[in-house]
């Protein structure tokens, strides 16, 4: 069966603006170079303007889109400067659908629907459509949808994690789509992403819970099979115990699919162990959701009993009663950068670079000193 992806947002242009648009254009390109020597890049103009890289782009494509003011600041630096967009980009441009697409794991979790949300609205801004599917952690459910979203046009792609086959990359480049990947960062890795260092995230989280006197950890995970940011997140937790003179194999792993009740049963196998655990981290925020409730139907006491953890920082975390421990996640700031990359990458405008946006502890309620002695 065909994957097909869904239209979120579709914004028609009208004849005038194109026409405005072009003589803009026009007027704009057909300037000689004012200097010698490495011509001037959109950053130049967009510093010479005091405005962002993506404004500049703006005032290029969509000039009616950008106040006056602002416009006259960019044209000017535009001709002091010399500056020539990257023709061969434009060239190709003029194939474009303006539709990006975009593959997440779930459409369950809150974390990528708010990230997706700002993506899209940054897209708009700039006159694209954006197209959503889900793979459903499925790798080869991601790849159809690859080549389907490739084969309707899409002009570049947005992708979750490094976890995929590299047959799928070589073939977007012989189709000349940009792909950008998101919700995560690893130094070193060739491939343009945008995210956090998932293991370094968890793994500062895993320090203040041994910090706060913890010594027997238990983990409930997403499936770490096709999810490389679940399985970073595993690593960190070890990296944490191996620093502060705890037995990384120790570390008692559950792992499940992504669900409040199954967050739930992973808890209440961990606690039915011999020796129960005086914290629970959970790879999100949904699982740390499940395990609270759980533990309010044994009777046990967060986090008087046993400390609970999560990871994301969506809505849910402030709710929840105690309010949940985790790791705040820029879902926001992750999307609208990442729709900002992906439209600099069609234009051309500037060589793509990785970058690695902060995670931040949250400390609440659910985490706290162990209560028996024998983790104190």
């Amino acid at each position: 069966m065909q994957a097909l992806a869904f239209i979120l947002y579709w914004n028609p242009r009208n004849i005038q603006s194109q026409a405005r648009q072009k003589l803009a254009r026009r007027k704009i390109w057909s300037r000689p170079a004012a200097r010698s020597g490495n011509a001037p890049t959109l950053a130049d103009v967009a510093k010479l303007a005091g405005v962002s890289t993506a404004t500049v782009s703006r005032c290029l494509n969509s000039p009616e889109q950008v106040v006056g003011d602002t416009r006259a600041r960019v044209l000017k630096a535009v001709q002091d400067l010399g500056y020539t967009p990257n023709f061969g980009a434009r060239i190709l441009a003029a194939k474009r659908t303006k539709t990006i697409g975009a593959i997440i794991p779930t459409m369950e979790n809150a974390i990528f629907a708010r990230g997706i949300q700002a993506f899209q609205e940054e897209l708009r801004e700039h006159g694209f459509t954006l197209l959503v599917a889900s793979s459903s952690y499925q790798q080869s459910i991601e790849e159809e949808q690859i080549r389907t979203l490739t084969a309707r046009g899409a002009d570049a792609l947005l992708l979750i994690g490094h976890c995929r086959s590299p047959e799928i990359y070589r073939f977007l480049k012989s189709r000349e789509v940009p792909v950008l990947v998101a919700w995560v960062f690893q130094a070193g890795n060739p491939q343009v992403s945008i995210g956090f260092d998932n293991r370094r995230a968890m793994g500062d989280l895993a320090r203040e819970v041994i910090r706060s006197g913890h010594r027997r950890i238990s983990y409930i995970s997403a499936e770490t099979a096709t999810n490389d940011r679940a399985s970073e997140r595993i690593e960190g937790v070890r990296c944490a115990m191996s620093e502060n003179g705890l037995d990384p194999e120790d570390l008692v792993i559950f792992e499940t699919t992504y669900s409040i009740e199954n967050g739930g049963n992973a808890f209440e196998q961990a606690m039915a162990a011999p020796v129960r655990p005086s914290v629970v981290m959970c790879g999100n925020d949904v699982l740390a959701a499940g395990a609270l409730l759980r533990a309010r139907k044994l009777g046990l006491k967060v986090p008087r009993d046993v400390s609970i953890t999560g990871f994301d920082d969506i809505e849910l975390a402030t709710l929840t009663d105690p309010a949940l421990t985790t790791v705040h996640v820029p879902h926001r700031v992750m999307g609208r950068r990442a729709a900002q990359m992906l439209i600099d990458m069609l234009n051309g405008d500037a060589e793509p670079e990785s970058v690695e946006l902060t995670a931040n502890l949250c400390l609440r309620e659910t985490l706290a000193p162990p209560q028996f002695t024998a983790d104190r």
